[in-house]
């Protein structure tokens, strides 16, 4: 009664607006639905707990109307077919076709059911036929693409599609629909040929293209082959300047920055960019400590562009690795560090008015400040750079943060925390804001205040960077490991305070509380130790004192450490860690190529799923000389 109500009130409605003969076949249309409703309800009660028979039953007399077909053919023509009703499913869709001969859907569903009774011959004779009288209507030829595809009668799929680009004369129609497909084929090989066609209509795919094919191909195999195609194209079409920057990008992933540099010094040279590639692939093969080729490269960019704009960054660039190299190489060398501070002072010197020569100025504070001991120094550099007018706000807040960092050293956390809270206020949803309040966490954490720290943490595990966001999660789930086993955190709050001496260079002193954590010996200032369980937190003493005596020089001691968590934390979230950094120490301190190839391929067979293993396939492949020899294919 209410629903006739309700639809004797709407008509009325729609009287007053639309008039009498309107309304009057809009009630003939709202009775007959209303009449028809409960039982297409029923019928798909029936058809969703698979009581076929009775669903096909109902369906069968609601398909004597029109109005109704809409609303039960997918439901009606699946249970039919499931039931292998496939003459009445034929003579349906005949009936409703006859009715509709324009639907390109009920043409297509009697294809399907050709497929359902085993009779492939005739569907493909029909799928065909539908493809060649379709074949010059866009349009169409996608909608039948798409049916198939969810159908998963993929091969039709691409038919549908192929025969209409060729029929068009458009060999660049349907690209990334056929790249899909081809790719649940698991048809690579034309799947990346799709996406090669696709980049070539617009210099604008090309970030999309990479990004798709960084996604779909992470083996070494399947790089390598992309590398082989894009070389033939390369040769083949030289003046496709896409494909050169898709060679470049390729070998990078593979992290072959040596025949990255190949390819993009004839880039630069052919299409006059000036050392312009060159550059980006000696910053990402900085990135990825390959210190040998972005030497190298910001080299040669230096002696073959002196009066582009280039000229300097390399420069710049050239410093910056040697920086790196220098703060890897342990124990860190003070000699090394104020010959850095000396190539900083005469890149300023010459670039006096240069934004970037503000960047070499934080550069130089932080060598002062972190490896000679000079905090004083350090703190007018970063004043100096706060209060210039020409440095952005980005730079200025990182000098803040820098200035933060390094009153934190001194032991004046109150003003650490002011400036860190300055730079978080001021650039509030900006990464630069996200690292202030990581430092206000950990500083929180250092004074063992976990639950501010928390709170701090758990706003920054969704930040936009992921590093800060893995350094955030990283330090979240610490404190939950620990405090969930000890609601006191005693061990946590020891370990938080090493982490903290260390942070101001206080080896000695942290080495002692180290020591006290792994015998379980909880000390106060001015109190006898008192026994306590280091049970969950022994693992990260050991990687903390690990790293602490490599840094030192102390390589047996830090190798004996490692291999501690190794025997006795197997399964622990640090074990790849630990296997990883003993190949590290093998190969950048020892200088012992055989035990780190040793290492590398041990750790690849170990730990294949980790986020080092393409970092140690790259590092044994190149102890192995795969890429100390590269042919250098000359493109004119």
């Amino acid at each position: 009664m209410a629903n006739y109500t309700y639809y004797i009130i709407y008509i009325i409605l729609i009287i007053r607006k639309a008039g009498f003969f309107v309304a009057l076949l809009l009630c003939l249309s709202l009775n007959l639905k209303a009449q028809n409703l409960p039982d297409i309800q029923l019928a798909n009660e029936y058809f969703l707990k698979g009581d076929k028979k009775k669903a096909v039953e109902l369906y069968r007399d609601l398909s004597k109307s029109d109005a109704n077909i809409q609303l039960i053919h997918n439901n009606y023509l699946t249970v039919m077919l499931d039931l292998g009703a496939y003459d009445e499913a034929q003579g349906y869709l005949k009936k409703i076709s006859r009715r509709d001969p324009d639907n390109m859907q009920y043409r297509l569903d009697a294809g399907i059911v050709y497929v359902r009774s085993g009779d492939l011959n005739k569907a493909d004779k029909y799928f065909r036929d539908i493809i060649s009288e379709i074949r010059d209507n866009v349009q169409q030829a996608k909608m039948m693409s798409d049916y198939l595809a969810a159908r998963s009668l993929i091969d039709y799929s691409i038919l549908a599609l192929s025969e209409t680009r060729q029929y068009l004369g458009n060999p660049f129609l349907f690209c990334l629909d056929l790249a899909m497909l081809y790719r649940i084929q698991g048809q690579q090989d034309k799947m990346v040929q799709e996406y090669l066609s696709y980049v070539t209509q617009s210099s604008a795919n090309i970030q999309y293209v990479k990004n798709v094919m960084q996604a779909l191909l992470s083996k070494p195999e399947e790089l390598e082959s992309l590398e082989r195609l894009l070389y033939d194209k390369v040769q083949q079409n030289p003046d496709v300047e896409v494909y050169s920057d898709l060679l470049i990008w390729v070998t990078m992933q593979q992290k072959n920055f040596y025949a990255s540099f190949i390819q993009a010094r004839a880039y630069d040279k052919r299409y006059k960019k000036e050392g312009e590639k060159s550059l980006e692939v000696a910053r990402v093969a900085l990135d990825n400590e390959d210190y040998d080729n972005a030497s190298k490269i910001y080299r040669y960019v230096i002696k073959e562009f002196p009066n582009s704009p280039n000229h300097m960054m390399a420069r710049l660039g050239l410093i910056r690795t040697r920086e790196s190299r220098v703060k890897k190489t342990f124990p860190v060398n003070a000699d090394s560090v104020k010959i850095l501070i000396g190539d900083y002072q005469k890149f300023i010197e010459k670039y006096p008015d240069n934004v970037n020569s503000l960047e070499a100025t934080r550069s130089e504070a932080l060598l002062y400040a972190n490896y000679l001991d000079e905090k004083d120094e350090a703190i007018k550099i970063l004043n100096g750079l706060i209060i210039n007018p020409r440095a952005s706000l980005y730079l200025k807040s990182k000098a803040k943060l820098d200035l933060g960092d390094i009153y934190l050293i001194k032991g004046e956390p109150w003003e650490s925390t002011l400036l860190y809270s300055q730079v978080e206020k001021t650039q509030k949803e900006n990464p630069v804001g996200y690292e202030a309040k990581l430092r206000n966490a950990k500083l929180s954490y250092y004074k063992a205040n976990f639950r501010l720290a928390q709170e701090h943490l758990d706003i920054l595990k969704e930040a936009t960077t992921r590093e800060i966001a893995n350094d955030a999660m990283e330090l979240s789930m610490r404190i939950k490991e620990n405090i969930a086993f000890d609601s006191v955190g005693q061990a946590l709050t020891q370990f938080a305070a090493v982490e903290l001496l260390l942070y101001q260079n206080k080896q000695d002193e942290a080495l002692q509380q180290l020591q006290y954590l792994k015998e379980g010996q909880l000390v106060k200032p001015g109190e006898q130790p008192v026994a306590f369980s280091n049970q969950t937190i022994l693992d990260d003493v050991y990687w903390l004192e690990a790293n602490l005596r490599m840094k030192r020089g102390e390589f047996e001691a830090s190798m004996k450490l490692l291999q501690r968590i190794l025997t006795e934390y197997p399964d622990d979230i640090l074990s790849d860690d630990a296997y990883f950094l003993q190949g590290e120490i093998y190969e950048r301190q020892l200088k012992n190529k055989e035990k780190a190839m040793e290492i590398y391929r041990e750790f690849l067979n170990k730990y294949p799923g980790s986020v080092y293993a393409a970092e140690a396939r790259k590092r044994f492949r190149t102890l192995r000389g795969d890429f100390a020899n590269e042919n250098e294919p000359v493109i004119n």
